[in-house]
């Protein structure tokens, strides 16, 4: 399967709803592009495909960066579990120097990609599980909706928590999941965010962008 044309054909590019300076390749429904997703990798119970929507602290994340531009000029940014890349690519918007967006999706690698060139940015990506080594020399870390799984939910804390001992800012998005830890986590802003109902059973998300309390 080429990922890039696989993409193209089974998503459409549109604008962000709270970001609608960056358009993204994104998918109608969840179920269609899962189904084919599986049947092109001719693969059953593959993880969804995140990387086909702009879920909320991806969002929010976005929207905060593009508003506070000073907290990322000049600066080398990584975006943990970056999916669609709508918070790498508004970091790169608002004069990062360099962005690395990290993804063990091939297909999200891909997606960020052609979502970089929609938008005339361009943004490094990985495959490589960053979670589970010492975190990369950033000065900003990005953390957009990863506490959805307790597992998961526990190794980004981790990971949090041994970046910030290492010195760079961390932001994280997030619109309260089960799993987050929101006691360890001080609210900067708070948004409104348009999502799918067929995704969150809702059609807006309250959703903050929020910075370790410690």
């Amino acid at each position: 399967m080429d990922p890039s044309a696989f993409i193209r054909a089974n998503t459409k590019l549109m604008p962000v709803a709270l970001v609608p300076e960056i358009r993204l390749y994104l998918a109608d429904a969840a179920l269609p592009i899962w189904q084919k997703t599986e049947e092109e990798l001719g693969e059953l119970n593959i993880p969804p495909p995140y990387w086909a929507f702009a879920w909320a602290g991806g969002q929010a994340l976005a929207r905060y960066l593009l508003d506070n531009r000073r907290l990322v000029a000049a600066r080398r940014v990584l975006d943990l579990g970056s999916g669609a890349g709508v918070a790498a690519i508004a970091a790169m918007k608002a004069g990062a120097s360099h962005v690395l967006a990290a993804d063990v999706d091939a297909l999200a690698l891909a997606a960020i990609g052609l979502n970089g060139t929609a938008n005339g940015v361009t943004v490094a990506t990985t495959a490589s599980d960053l979670l589970a080594s010492p975190p990369p020399e950033y000065d900003l870390v990005l953390v957009g909706d990863l506490f959805y799984e307790r597992p998961l939910a526990t190794r980004v804390l981790a990971f949090i928590e041994s970046a910030r001992a290492r010195g760079p800012e961390v932001l994280v998005g997030d619109p309260r999941r089960s799993y987050f830890p929101k006691d360890r986590f001080q609210k900067l802003a708070e948004y409104a965010v348009p999502v799918s109902r067929e995704l969150e059973d809702a059609e807006i998300r309250q959703t903050a962008v929020w910075r370790p309390a410690i």
